[in-house]
């Protein structure tokens, strides 16, 4: 650390961490990884979501997942809470999950044609 600008970076970075603790997020996305999720490829949406965040540096949005939510013919399932409404995809693969967080959670466009409920 060697500038002001510096300093202010470190304090920007801590304060998002510290938002992350607290739980206060924006929106919360659930992957469902129950055994036939897993086997729909699951895992790989889950970390081409995480990866999208990254990129984008989005850190008020946490990512977890469930168990089976019943749905086995349309998994992988990704379920977007934001707003206080919940919107299930269905058939997420990797670019769409991609897709979702770039329009859904960034720019609020529920992506229409993949939503198994909402």
């Amino acid at each position: 650390m060697k500038t002001l600008e510096d300093l202010k970076k470190v304090r920007e970075k801590a304060l998002e961490q510290m938002k992350i603790r607290e739980g206060k997020f924006s929106a919360r996305v659930v992957v469902a990884m129950g055994t036939c999720g897993i086997a729909a490829g699951a895992r790989e949406v889950m970390a081409a979501i995480l990866d999208e965040l990254d990129k984008r540096g989005i850190t008020d949005v946490s990512v977890t997942q469930s168990g089976c939510k019943g749905l086995c013919e349309q998994e992988p399932t990704v379920d977007v809470i934001k707003n206080d409404q919940t919107v299930t995809y269905g058939y997420v693969d990797s670019d769409k999950a991609r897709q979702i967080v770039g329009q859904h959670l960034v720019n609020d466009n529920i992506v229409g044609e993949w939503v198994v409920s909402s």
